[in-house]
């Protein structure tokens, strides 16, 4: 099954062509009242692993999106932003009164005194000034761009372009300097009244020769799977490839259940994989096993990072530094179908896990 059919949902063509049209690119206005930015950077070196920003201002009808103990007023009020790295945190997430707190205009997006990005295509800069991680990061976009959403009539979409970035990042007085692809990545959307969408995993793997793997799948309330793609991205020779037939994701272990500042139980990945094989033999695979560094802020979800085992045909390789969001907001029939066994291996044997909220 697919979010919407080929003819509703462009994205599928958009992928496969070249970068043409000039990319939405604005603040809040007019009938677009939910408007997303972000920054993904994986494959740092230790203790960081990777870096993210994101940040969502409005909070939709959607039950994968909406951080409904981040409302600060109302929910078309609250901007949210999300910034973390490996190591453990206790400020990776902000709520925001975008009324009081908040200044956007067209090339510049200021949340209070502590996040700041500027900027317009191809160049764009982000700011952070915090005790515990700060950075000024200088990003560079490509013509290498996937969708992963574009409704007609402008309702809804949904872009990532391969990026650049280089600058400094602080943790705890620690400096690193950072020299990395990384992905920017920009969404907008009316205010539907209600979309049922309630599970959604979208992972990022840096690869050699200047190649990023991107992994993504979507479930409804049901959990039909309405959407699930890789998209193989190499910044050498400019191209992009997109498989969304016989992509399958898998979930083999389990952590322990958490509960979400929202009060919804959800068990997150400990060790997972991704399968794609086309028709034509091509084959690729990804074996994953996760940090356990799992961080909640990211809508009404989490953010961690994972080692993992890639295999594209017959060239192998393997990391440390996977980037991984995940959000479940099934309803626990669905979660635990198939996975009791899953489940009680994880109590029995169980590992050191940090999941901050």
């Amino acid at each position: 099954m697919q979010l919407f059919p080929d003819l509703f949902d462009q994205s599928k063509q958009l992928s496969q062509a070249p970068f043409q049209a000039q990319l939405a690119y604005h603040p809040p206005k007019g009938r677009y009242k939910i408007i997303h930015q972000g920054l993904i950077i994986p494959d740092l070196p230790a203790p960081l692993h990777y870096l993210n920003f994101r940040s969502l201002m409005g909070q939709p009808n959607v039950p994968i999106l909406r951080n409904e103990s981040a409302i600060c007023s109302t929910a078309q009020d609250t901007a949210t932003v999300m910034v973390s790295t490996s190591p453990h945190m206790v400020g990776q997430f902000n709520a925001y009164s975008i009324v009081k707190e908040c200044q956007f205009q067209k090339e510049q997006f200021q949340f209070a005194e502590k996040e700041l990005i500027s900027g317009c295509f191809p160049h764009f800069r982000i700011l952070r000034k915090d005790n515990e991680l700060s950075f000024d990061l200088n990003i560079h976009t490509s013509n290498i761009i996937s969708y992963f959403i574009k409704l007609p009539m402008g309702m809804a979409e949904y872009w990532s372009v391969l990026c650049t970035c280089e600058g400094e990042v602080v943790y705890k007085d620690q400096k690193f300097s950072i020299q990395h692809i990384g992905a920017f990545e920009y969404g907008r959307a009316i205010n539907f009244s209600y979309l049922p969408l309630a599970f959604f995993t979208h992972q990022i793997i840096n690869l050699a020769n200047n190649r990023q793997l991107v992994l993504m799948q979507l479930r409804d309330s049901f959990n039909r799977i309405l959407q699930s793609r890789l998209y193989l991205r190499d910044a050498s020779n400019g191209t992009v490839q997109m498989f969304d037939q016989n992509v399958h994701f898998k979930v083999h272990r389990v952590y322990p259940k958490v509960k979400t500042p929202n009060g919804h139980s959800m068990y997150l990945p400990r060790e997972f994989e991704w399968r794609y094989l086309g028709k034509d033999g091509y084959a690729l695979s990804v074996q994953a096993q996760s940090r356990g560094d799992f961080k909640f802020g990211l809508a009404a979800g989490y953010v961690g990072s994972f080692k993992y085992q890639v295999k594209i045909n017959n060239e192998e390789q393997e990391g440390e530094s996977g980037y991984c969001e995940y959000i479940d907001c099934r309803s626990l029939r669905w979660q635990e179908k198939n996975n009791q066994a899953k489940i009680k291996d994880n109590f029995a044997n169980s590992v050191p896990f940090a999941c901050k909220t």
